[in-house]
């Protein structure tokens, strides 16, 4: 099998043969009836755990993310990078659990956490050290709860600290899936932004790093087309790879493109993704916006998706609709999650149009309402359909050929003037 020469960018990846087939290994080894892991921390594994491998110049790292049934050391995985289970940190926690609630307790706390980041110490490539703290700081941030405990950064540290050279990486779940997230065993997740960007970003420096492929997918070729125009709206046909309005400097999003044809008076109403192909109306002038959004806001425009999905085992109706309240997963943005206490509900109706040889599926999505990631969340998490959109590589595609199957395929609205019905594409 080839050797990779560029280590795996870890925000945006599909994981090379090497780190699947060694993840694939793990996986049996721990489902085998003789796993050589203690009871206790195996069945802190199957209640679902986020797990890390490292292929290096001699061979593949383990790692888990956090500790298991109150252990950090465990035979078979890197060690972490600061030992919490015991020492100074552990005894210091439960005199601090011990105290009243008040502003002893709160600021005795604070002072605890300085003090682990203080001393999470990592390298990176260079062999340069520096502590969590200060590599946060250096960006102007405090390091969120729970930095440098994913399995990703201890991979690192490790290969680092013993002389191995890192060749690739990934981090795969195993497990229960959970309520929140959208992780199931065996699929492939990125590392997340807030805990680990900062400090993957610093340990990664003197590699030879893979390009982030978000960057070339905005270089794409392709241009919108225009469906329809008159004096108060443009639809368009938005290609993959190209933004809806400005967001990232020098990258030209549809909005601008826009402009520059019809003028400045070209408002926006709606997003997709970037990745998202499809249907689009843009208005020409705040009066026709105001309009338009007053229809999405009372779910008067009707929308339509088609999408291909990860194979496996089909163990849904044909046809039906999908009901969970999402929220952003604040440290991992732009990633969204379940949350049934703060979320806000998202409705999508669903048709399965045909199930391919492959076993990949293909589906047309009406959603009812209009959330962030809302038909991919849907899609991906297990109390929805339980198949991510394919080469989705956010919510756990399996696999990637270039872009992201999925297309707003439909739009039916009211004109802002005449108020007739204007429809374009299928489904809607």
């Amino acid at each position: 099998m080839e050797i990779p020469t560029l280590f795996t960018y870890p925000f945006r990846y599909t994981p090379h043969p090497l780190v699947a087939e060694a993840a694939g290994s793990l996986i049996r080894l721990l489902d085998s009836p003789d796993a050589p892991v203690p009871e206790d921390a195996l069945r802190s594994l199957r209640e679902g755990k986020m797990l890390g491998v490292l292929i290096t110049d001699n061979g593949p790292l383990y790692a888990f993310s956090g500790i298991l049934a109150g252990m950090s050391l465990l035979d078979g995985f890197v060690p972490p990078i600061l030992d919490i289970t015991s020492g100074y940190f552990k005894q210091r926690e439960r005199e601090i659990s011990a105290l009243p609630p008040g502003p002893e307790k709160s600021a005795a706390s604070t002072a605890l956490q300085d003090w682990l980041f203080s001393n999470y110490i990592v390298l990176n490539a260079r062999g340069d050290q520096a502590s969590v703290k200060d590599i946060f700081a250096a960006r102007g941030l405090v390091p969120p709860g729970g930095t440098g405990e994913c399995a990703a950064p201890k991979l690192l540290n490790h290969a680092f600290r013993t002389g191995l050279k890192p060749l690739a990486m990934g981090e795969f779940w195993y497990g229960r899936s959970p309520v929140r997230e959208v992780r199931e065993q065996g699929r492939f997740y990125p590392s997340c932004t807030g805990k680990c960007g900062p400090l993957l970003s610093w340990m990664m420096q003197g590699m030879e790093v893979a390009p982030n492929p978000l960057d070339s997918a905005l270089d794409s070729p392709l241009e919108p087309k225009i469906l329809y125009s008159d004096d108060a709206v443009v639809v368009v046909d938005k290609p993959s790879g190209m933004l809806s309005v400005p967001g990232r400097i020098g990258v030209k999003s549809l909005l601008e493109w826009l402009r520059k044809r019809f003028g400045e008076s070209v408002e926006s109403c709606h997003r997709l993704d970037m990745d998202t192909s499809g249907l689009m109306v843009y208005a020409r002038s705040v009066q026709y916006k105001s309009e338009l959004e007053r229809q999405f806001a009372s779910r008067e425009v009707r929308k339509s998706y088609r999408a291909r999905l990860d194979g496996g085992p089909w163990n849904h109706s044909l046809k039906g609709t999908i009901a969970l309240p999402l929220t952003l997963d604040y440290y991992d943005r732009p990633r969204q999650m379940v949350d049934y206490e703060s979320g806000k509900l998202a409705v999508t109706d669903y048709e399965v149009l045909e199930i391919l040889p492959d076993g990949s599926i293909d589906v047309i999505f009406w959603p009812l309402t209009g959330r962030s990631h809302q038909i991919r969340v849907h899609a991906a998490h297990v109390r929805g359909l339980g198949h991510p959109v394919r080469g989705d590589r956010l919510y756990g595609s399996s696999s990637y050929d270039g872009r992201l199957w999925l297309r707003a395929c439909g739009l039916c609205f009211k004109h802002p003037v005449s108020y007739e019905p204007m429809a374009f594409g299928e489904g809607v």
